[in-house]
């Protein structure tokens, strides 16, 4: 038999113990996750008032928008209260309830953005049946079943990392509640959490990417078959933002998740961590709509029916 006193509480050691470096970080995130607020809210807002964007492309970047504000949201606010308050502490439930939202939201992204691959292919090499390949139904059901995935997955991660003993150390050497670092405090065996990381992790992130490869391979051929110069122009542009998007999130989710643990170095983890937590939130709806003369248009719709002295001729 062993004492042992259960971890009721965490501390998150953040990024830095630098008293120098806790007011520009604080600055810093606090703008990018304001940026992340005003950027996917109005998103979201621009897609359902503009009749115009009520098509499946947009449907789906709507629910990525809102995805977005999820995932940031389970992990941000805390962040930038600990850095403006310099209480670090997060209850047992906290820490559980931040973990099950972050891994949740996250894995939606992962369907999510397979789903809109799929949606690319249809558009690209499907022009003709487009409209009854992607109807609103599957639309739906594409999107139901990305949430159903999603929180089925992080179900299983909470359920099994917090059914492992806390019974030492309750420092947390990270800035929100995540996998890796939850289990090197764990004072129980980890070899099973660890393979269920593994597998469901690798299982989520190369399913995914796998539908969007494929998708990609059958877009590219069908790019190369176009005759003119302009038409592969256009195709391309169709499905620009998603890759870039694609890109960004699944080589920073590798890159911290299934790289082996005998490399790991926890600084290195928390700098891939703070990118795809609260970088790629912020970056999705600036890649959109940049990339997007739809949305522009939208945009600028908006504000011409709020400020019409103002805004009646930039839209156009």
């Amino acid at each position: 038999m062993e004492n042992s006193t259960e971890v009721m509480e965490f501390i998150l050691l953040g990024l830095t113990d630098d008293p120098k470096l806790q007011v520009p970080l604080l600055l810093i995130f606090l703008f990018i996750y304001l940026v992340t607020l005003i950027g996917n809210g109005g998103m979201m807002v621009i897609i359902f008032l503009d009749s115009h964007l009520h098509t499946p492309m947009y449907f789906f970047l709507s629910n990525l928008s809102f995805v977005d504000l999820g995932y940031s949201s389970a992990v941000a606010p805390k962040m930038v209260a600990a850095l403006q308050s310099g209480n670090k502490v997060i209850s047992y439930n906290g820490c559980a309830a931040q973990f099950f939202f972050f891994v949740g939201f996250a894995t939606v992204e992962c369907y999510l953005l397979a789903s809109m691959a799929y949606d690319c292919y249809a558009a690209v090499c499907k022009p003709l049946h487009y409209t009854t390949i992607m109807t609103m139904g599957v639309c739906t059901i594409l999107t139901i079943g990305s949430y159903v995935c999603g929180f089925l997955n992080a179900s299983i991660h909470t359920a099994d990392t917090f059914r492992l003993s806390f019974c030492g150390s309750n420092k947390i050497n990270h800035f929100f509640c995540d996998i890796p670092p939850l289990l090197a405090l764990a004072c129980s065996s980890t070899h099973i959490s660890r393979l269920v990381v593994f597998f469901v992790v690798g299982f989520n992130v190369f399913f995914t990417l796998l539908v969007i490869l494929i998708s990609y391979v059958f877009i590219y051929v069908a790019i190369q078959s176009i005759q003119s110069s302009e038409g592969r122009k256009k195709a391309f542009s169709t499905c620009a933002s998603h890759l870039t998007a694609v890109s960004i999130f699944y080589g920073t989710i590798i890159f911290m998740y299934l790289h082996p643990s005998s490399s790991q170095s926890m600084d290195t983890d928390k700098i891939a961590s703070v990118f795809y937590t609260v970088v790629i939130p912020m970056l999705n709806p600036l890649i959109y709509s940049l990339r997007n003369k739809e949305v522009k248009i939208a945009f600028w719709k908006i504000l011409n029916n709020l400020y019409p002295p103002s805004f009646s001729v930039r839209w156009k």
